[in-house]
């Protein structure tokens, strides 16, 4: 099956995200690692470690989303989930901003509606309901 525009345009900017994200979890990385020595304080170390990971995740998302794969599909639905959870954390304990929370929600649940539509788990080789690797328990 071709694999539609829009998980095409999914895949490009997951891959850009993931580029983005280790950059930056490197630079928070390295900049917490200098400020816990300074400071004692390894919050901004963990957080810049908990990014890079984070961009790893992308770029395997990135190439599941290209490639079609089932498991590209999963995580293309738990990825976003998880980055609402990350600027939920952040807006907690970072003073993120309330702003940042909400379009980090309203893209995760576009993304999470698109990957849900029938012709799109379809392309992914999903099942019509419920998760790919449970089938259709629950749903």
């Amino acid at each position: 099956m071709q694999r539609p525009t829009g998980v095409t345009i999914l895949a490009v900017l997951a891959a850009i995200g993931g580029v983005f994200s280790i950059l930056g979890g490197l630079a928070a990385f390295g900049l917490g690692s200098f400020y816990a020595a300074v400071t004692g304080n390894a919050f901004v170390t963990l957080f810049g470690l908990l990014i890079l990971v984070l961009g790893v995740v992308y770029l395997g998302v990135a190439y599941g989303f290209w490639m079609l794969k089932p498991w590209g599909w999963t995580w293309g639905v738990v990825v976003p989930a998880a980055g609402v959870v990350i600027a939920l954390v952040q807006l907690v304990l970072a003073g993120g901003s309330v702003t940042s929370l909400v379009i980090d929600v309203v893209v995760a649940g576009i993304i999470i509606y698109y990957l849900n539509m029938p012709d799109i788990r379809k392309a992914f080789a999903a099942p019509e309901k419920g998760w790919p690797f449970i089938g259709n328990v629950g749903a």
